[in-house]
């Protein structure tokens, strides 16, 4: 504890934007999809592009596994080393009622649960892990169309949030491994 508030108390001392990476470097902190030495692709962006994403049922599921596949970014055809298994859905709940027992506003709430899956025989699940997302709409009822095509805004902004938390997920439980490995070797 110490030791992070001497490294956060020097780096909010700088105020320099660019020496706050390299200040805390210092306490261990370094970028998810921090590149090699070599300018290559680190090992979290290199894992991610071998993770080929299931299908995820309805519109808003697909929605979700386009985002992922955006994230995770392989258009080299090699084959897969992991999938992932995704399992989601979006609720909506009335939050503003008018006086007539009308919702006039919508919040959705988006949850899914992740699998990670290895290759091998038995299909092992390596990691899991959740995601949990809210946003919400304000309905017209005179502007069905306007409100139809907001709800699916809604979900593919869902959608979005919770593809960056399962990538940023995923990419932090790639880079721990791979220090594992680094550690178990030395």
């Amino acid at each position: 504890m110490g030791r992070r508030r001497v490294c956060l108390g020097s780096a909010s001392a700088l105020g320099a934007t660019v020496l706050v990476p390299l200040t805390l470097a210092g306490c261990g902190f370094q970028p998810v999809y921090m590149p090699t030495a070599s300018n290559k692709p680190g090992v979290a962006q290199r894992d991610l592009s071998n993770v080929f994403v299931e299908i995820i049922p309805e519109r808003p599921g697909q929605l979700l596994r386009q985002a992922l596949q955006e994230r995770f970014g392989d258009d080299s055809g090699t084959p897969a080393s992991y999938n992932l298994r995704v399992s989601f859905g979006i609720a909506g709940e009335g939050i503003a009622v008018d006086p007539a027992n009308i919702a006039t506003r919508v919040r959705f709430i988006g949850t899914a649960s992740w699998t990670l899956l290895g290759h091998d025989d038995k299909r092992s699940a390596l990691t899991a892990g959740s995601a949990r997302a809210v946003d919400g709409l304000n309905v017209f009822d005179s502007q069905y169309f306007a409100s139809d095509l907001e709800t699916e805004t809604e979900q593919k902004r869902i959608a979005e949030n919770i593809a960056t938390q399962i990538a940023t997920q995923l990419a932090v439980w790639f880079r721990r491994r791979a220090a594992q490995r680094v550690e178990a070797g030395s």
